[in-house]
Order: C-alpha cells, then sequence, then structure tokens
C-alpha cells in the first residue's frame, strides 16, 4: 500500500488504517473463504463464495418477512424493518454514503433519520 505522492491533502502518507492493510493482507490468519457457522454447531465451516450471498439472502428475506411493519398503530405506512441493522462508515464520499442510504432504505430498514416522524 502506497500513498499518492501528488495528492494535495496528504503527500502520499497513509491513515493508520492504510498503514496497516499490509499486516491485515499478509496475516496468516487472514479468511480468504467465506465461513457459516450452522446451527447447533461449534464450528465454522467453509462454504462457497455463491452459497453465501443466497445463504445471507435467505436469513433476511425470512426475518423481514416475519418482523416487516407496514403500519403503525394509527394506520400511517412506515415500512419498517427494526430487526436488523447495518454499520456503516461515517468517513467514505457522498456517493458510497448516497449508495449506502439506498441500500439500507430499500428493504425497509428503520433509519435514525427516521426517529423524527415517530
Amino acid at each position: 500500500m502506497d500513498g499518492d505522492v501528488d495528492h494535495p491533502t496528504n503527500r502520499g502518507t497513509l491513515c493508520p488504517k492504510s498503514a496497516a492493510l499490509k499486516d491485515f493482507i499478509h496475516a496468516p490468519t487472514r479468511l480468504t473463504k467465506p465461513r457459516v457457522r450452522r446451527p447447533g454447531s461449534d464450528r465454522f465451516e467453509e462454504i462457497s463464495g455463491d452459497e453465501a450471498p443466497d445463504g445471507i439472502t435467505a436469513h433476511k428475506k425470512a426475518d423481514r418477512d416475519a418482523n416487516f411493519i407496514e403500519k403503525n398503530d394509527a394506520g400511517l405506512e412506515v415500512n419498517r424493518w427494526t430487526t436488523t441493522g447495518f454499520l456503516a462508515a461515517s468517513a467514505t464520499t457522498n456517493e458510497t454514503a448516497w449508495l449506502t442510504w439506498k441500500v439500507i432504505r430499500s428493504p425497509g430498514l428503520l433509519v435514525f433519520d427516521n426517529l423524527a416522524r415517530l
């Protein structure tokens, strides 16, 4: 990992996270394949790169179907899914923040911005 020496702000220096990436990339304990711990199991097992997104999607869909709130007690449409969450970074670009917002809002997740309307 090298910084861009022509960048006007940092002149090629790296933040601590970027500077530590070499250690992450070359760590002998780094995971290189998706893993899952099945219900009742005490260990993780490797799964394929195709199986991982399908499994995540199936679990999210089941949870959303069981816990989605279409209307509140007053009958107003709220479209909330409050039993799951996402973690996003605050130090990101506007484009990444916009995309994260769209991904989080599309399945009906409640976000802090909506708390004022509750």
